[in-house]
């Protein structure tokens, strides 16, 4: 072991869902020490769920505007102010960084940090001037956008989730390459502005890891208020005036068409920050991708180290990974080790229509259950007739034998809420008929739930 080497009960990596294993160490009486090269407070705080959200609850309203009229309602936008809702965003975003700045360099036992971290041994990391060694170590360093390996994208400059929440200006035309989840979110944001938007998607529907009827809406939806291009994958680009070109091909027929904008966004997936921690040197195994390896105990194959969170690629979520933080530290101090189910882990798509699912597809339950399946429109239900939600549904997956929910998928109004019972249900392994024994208000959009529930069929 190196010289001066100074040691803790726990060294944490990321300070994001790595807050909840210092919170539990400390108030365990440990000694901690926390490294991150900042942005103060995570993704999700700094970079994704916090500041997007923001932002698109002004696109909410504007969406809300234009539809009025279908409820009898004369209403139009006569002005959005772009950069009201950056610098609410960035002012939000600051203070909270500022509120946890402060509390790390006042917390009693807590030694913070604010560098770069590398390992250089196991459990042991040089951070800034000093090494540091932890008993326990919990890495929760998170990830960054993947850049795609697309010819002229290295030589220009672009928008990326978190470059695209420093822009002063609105954009005229933003071209996005991507179809997941951030450009579908970002594109509903920037068109509600006022923004002319151009999505380009290799695969062949947006977010494709949702149900396909459900990716098939959110692309006609979106398709009324921009360009959506699936099938088309982006091989070149290049400067022009004002603006980019982009090359994009079919994948299919080799057939190319060029897409201009005055602004570039990517977003094409993630990779995690083992490179810039090297966390080779501490014995620990990673994937293909980068992704540290961890069994059903968010172990590593190395005794005392623990990863959860963006960095072992499973459940990219702020929800997923304080649930995860709990079962590491639990399995840390407990010789009765949990496991988290991520067949429960929920997740939501904040377009317009918003998405929310958990559990399986249909395609995924179909592999190994007998299943029912159920599809509801919001039309099935009063208040859904009032509301003139005519696009809207949910679809339930249920086991046929144990008669148990295995998924669930709502698009429409209200969707990350209503689908909360359906979580409850899951996770308490209740079986679908449990969510009729409580009443639901009548007329209320709640019902959907039920009203998906009764409509299963045998399969065919």
């Amino acid at each position: 072991m190196q010289d001066n080497v100074k040691m803790y009960d726990v060294l944490v990596i990321g300070t994001g869902s790595g807050m909840e294993i210092v919170e539990s160490a400390l108030n365990s009486g440990m000694t901690v020490a926390l490294v991150d090269k900042g942005p103060i407070g995570g993704t999700c705080n700094y970079l994704g769920c916090i500041p997007s959200k923001m932002l698109t609850a002004v696109a909410d309203r504007v969406m809300d505007i234009r539809e009025a009229s279908r409820l009898g309602i004369s209403a139009q936008v006569r002005h959005v102010d772009f950069n009201w809702a950056m610098e609410n965003m960035r002012a939000m975003r600051a203070e909270d960084a500022e509120r946890i700045h402060f509390a790390l360099h006042h917390t009693p036992n807590l030694d913070f940090y604010h560098t770069v971290g590398r390992f250089v041994g196991e459990r042991t990391m040089r951070a800034g001037d000093s090494v540091i060694r932890g008993e326990k170590v919990f890495i929760v360093a998170g990830a960054r956008p993947a850049i795609p390996a697309i010819e002229g994208l290295h030589a220009v400059r672009y928008l990326d989730n978190e470059s695209v929440l420093e822009l002063t200006e609105l954009p005229d035309s933003l071209l996005m390459i991507g179809g997941g989840y951030i450009n579908c979110e970002y594109a509903h944001f920037f068109e509600a502005m006022g923004t002319k938007v151009t999505i380009l998607q290799s695969d062949e529907r947006l977010v494709p890891d949702e149900e396909p009827e459900i990716s098939d809406l959110l692309a006609r939806k979106l398709s009324e208020r921009m360009e959506v291009h699936t099938l088309t994958e982006a091989v070149a680009v290049r400067r022009a005036n004002h603006g980019y070109v982009v090359t994009g091909r079919n994948p299919m027929t080799g057939e190319t068409r060029e897409f201009r904008a005055e602004q570039l966004m990517v977003a094409t997936g993630r990779t995690p920050y083992t490179d810039l921690l090297e966390v080779q040197r501490t014995g620990v195994e990673t994937d293909e991708r980068g992704y540290i390896r961890v069994n059903e105990y968010l172990e590593t194959n190395v005794p005392n180290i623990w990863a959860y969170g963006d960095v072992i690629g499973k459940k990219m979520f702020r929800h997923s990974a304080n649930r995860e933080a709990l079962v590491a530290w639990h399995n840390s101090v407990h010789d009765h080790r949990v496991a988290l189910d991520y067949g429960v882990v929920p997740h939501a798509v904040f377009s317009y229509p918003p998405i929310a699912s958990v559990g399986l597809t249909e395609a995924e339950a179909s592999r190994d259950h007998q299943i029912l399946v159920g599809i509801s429109k919001y039309t099935d239900v009063a208040k859904g007739i009032a509301l003139h939600e005519h696009d809207g549904f949910a679809k339930a997956i249920v086991d046929a034998e144990t008669e148990q929910i295995l998924g669930f998928h709502i698009i429409g109004p209200y969707a990350p809420i209503l689908i909360q019972e359906v979580i409850n249900n899951m996770a308490l392994e209740h079986q679908a008929a449990d969510l009729h024994v409580g009443l639901h208000i009548h007329p209320a959009m709640s019902e959907l739930i039920p009203s998906t529930l009764s409509r299963l069929d045998e399969p065919e």
